[in-house]
């Protein structure tokens, strides 16, 4: 048997344990709570700590809302006191910069680090609730976090952040308090769990409550606890936390190589060594009736089975939102928080979504894998709601392009779709690249801007410029998106990399009332010449600098190939510009000889020019 491999052992909480909160403070909630459910508590006691200072306006909070197995210590407070659960997103210099911002964490309803919960003492009866203690929902969980914000004189919060359970707190705080939010940050979420999700935990639930000393929930006191329930318990949720390439890294090579760790489970298997050590290390710290609780809560909450039901009840969130999910989270899938996203959309909410590429599942948004993109992607959200003056990206005339584009000079494009556009418009921008043309599109004051981008690079670029993006593949529609929903769409230099093209350009002619398209023109004289002088593939460093087998321009045509294009298809071409980027002027004589690039003004055929 090999020694412990700190690599294989290490989880998203290797670093907890059940040591005292130096920092916690307390405060009791006078008087009754009534719960969704039914039943009530009195006088509920609520663990909190604190990060930074409140500011003179009182308008720097952030509440940071904890997961099912969480507590009041996001963080360290210094560097004599213990990690936190999410050292990484919350301190000085950090994401929730706790230099400039004040950061709450309080203890769940239910919990067992000091907030009531079935440890405390039921005063009907002088011993702890135990099984006793009420079904409690979400919804009572942030009516506490209510009652605490309001004994500390905090009408507004400047954002509520969370994964997990801890997206759901932040889900009903701006949908249940609309006026005391101005910004959401649901991670790793979902409007309801998965059946197979929810499969998980009963069994979770049904091992504790088996255990031969659960004792029908009263084991507090008692010789022995339902240790070994819990910590099945929380082996099952460890499985669901992890995704398959997480676990094939950490496990695969030394299957039959268990790790020497002091545990009675089963470990013949190096990932049986690997549960046992963090089931055993659980009951360290948690109670079997709080992870019953807890897990119970998280299980009922739904916020509706169809995007018609969901659209409804976030139909108040009028705050803005920042969604993150990962792409190897299989317990709360990315399609969970796309479904969010797109009821958002349908109610015009600001919202921002990327799905973040991970190998490591459900657990990402604890670890720092991924955390350059969702903690940047976090920081640039909060810098934004806070009037920290949006980053500049690129230069001031134009983006530095990503493989979508074959051009590489300044956007003159830009300033033509921009008075395209019009003053005041509603635009969707399609492949938006960095967000440069919305970034001037904006200082238009136009009224409802989104763009569509799939570089999840690109998505925080944007959101640093304090713009709404979307990750999506346009390949696949925009399903999101209703008809007529914007003025103009734009699809700027991007359908030379498009797979379908039909596809794209009916759905943008759907969602758009007029559509902008400026496309590359490969019969420009210069790359004919490359062809037919040289007998190479057109390629330069101005106009088209990729070789032919790394290219990513999939399509190769020309502004008459486009004007035959809408003619077939009955588009209706508006408006046509045709332009010599090289020498920044418009062409008017022989376009598909002359110019590099082309604008389009088009609309479905029944539609009238303006």
């Amino acid at each position: 048997m090999s020694s412990v491999n700190p690599t294989t052992l290490e989880s998203s909480d290797s670093e907890r344990n059940a040591r005292p909160l130096l920092h916690a403070q307390y405060i009791t909630l006078q008087g009754l709570l009534n719960l969704e459910l039914g039943g009530s508590l009195t006088d509920v006691t609520v663990a909190y700590e604190t990060y930074g200072r409140l500011n003179a306006a009182r308008d720097n909070a952030i509440l940071v809302c904890h997961a099912i197995s969480g507590d009041s210590h996001v963080a360290r407070h210094d560097d004599k006191d213990d990690p936190g659960w999410w050292d990484i997103m919350v301190g000085p210099g950090k994401p929730v910069d706790t230099g400039r911002f004040f950061a709450i964490c309080p203890n769940l309803l239910g919990g067992c680090r000091g907030t009531t919960g079935p440890g405390s003492i039921n005063p009907a009866t002088g011993v702890p609730y135990g099984r006793d203690f009420p079904a409690i929902t979400v919804g009572d969980m942030v009516e506490v976090e209510r009652r605490l914000l309001d004994a500390l004189g905090i009408t507004r919060l400047l954002a509520v952040v969370g994964g997990s359970l801890g997206g759901h707190q932040a889900i009903t705080w701006a949908t249940r308090f609309p006026d005391r939010v101005q910004g959401v940050i649901p991670l790793a979420t979902s409007p309801r769990l998965t059946s197979q999700a929810l499969a998980f935990d009963v069994v979770a639930r049904n091992v504790i409550r088996r255990d031969p000393h659960y004792h029908s929930g009263q084991y507090y006191g008692e010789k022995r606890t339902p240790e070994v329930g819990l910590a099945i318990a929380r082996m099952i949720g460890h499985i669901t936390y992890l995704s398959r390439e997480a676990m094939k890294k950490k496990f695969d090579a030394d299957r039959l190589q268990p790790r020497n760790v002091p545990t009675e489970f089963e470990k013949i298997f190096s990932v049986g060594s690997y549960l046992g050590h963090q089931g055993d290390r659980f009951v360290e710290r948690f109670d079997a009736n709080t992870y019953i609780v807890l897990s119970m809560a998280m299980d009922l909450f739904d916020l509706g089975s169809t995007p018609a039901r969901l659209a409804e009840i976030l139909k108040g969130a009028s705050c803005r939102w920042l969604v993150v999910s990962f792409t190897s989270d299989w317990l709360f899938p990315p399609e969970q928080s796309r479904d969010i996203v797109n009821a958002l959309l349908a109610n015009r909410v600001p919202v921002s979504y990327c799905n973040v590429q991970s190998a490591c599942g459900h657990d990402a948004f604890l670890l720092p894998d991924d955390f350059p993109v969702y903690g940047e992607m976090v920081r640039a959200f909060l810098d934004n709601l806070s009037g920290k003056p949006p980053v500049q990206i690129g230069d001031e005339n134009g983006e530095k392009h990503g493989p979508t584009s074959i051009f590489h000079q300044l956007r003159l494009d830009y300033d033509r779709i921009v008075e395209l556009a019009g003053t005041g418009s509603s635009v969707l921008d399609l492949g938006c690249g960095s967000g440069s043309l919305l970034a001037r599109l904006k200082q238009q004051f136009h009224r409802h801007l989104v763009g569509v981008e799939l570089d999840e690079r690109k998505i925080l670029a944007c959101i640093h410029r304090g713009l709404d993006v979307i990750q999506a593949d346009l390949n696949k529609g925009l399903g999101a998106f209703a008809s007529g929903e914007f003025d103009c769409v734009v699809l700027s230099q991007t359908l030379q990399a498009v797979a379908d093209v039909e596809g794209v350009l009916s759905e943008m002619l759907r969602v758009g009332r007029t559509c902008i398209v400026s496309i590359p023109n490969f019969g420009y004289h210069r790359l004919r010449r490359m062809l037919a002088e040289d007998g190479r593939a057109p390629k330069s460093g101005g106009v088209l600098r990729y070789e032919w087998y790394n290219t990513p321009n999939i399509r190769f045509f020309t502004i008459a190939d486009f004007e035959d294009f809408c003619r077939d298809k009955k588009i209706r071409v508006h408006k046509q510009i045709a332009l010599d980027t090289e020498a920044g002027r418009e062409i008017f004589d022989n376009p598909n000889l002359n110019a590099d690039l082309a604008i389009f003004v088009i609309s479905r055929s029944e539609e009238k020019a303006d």
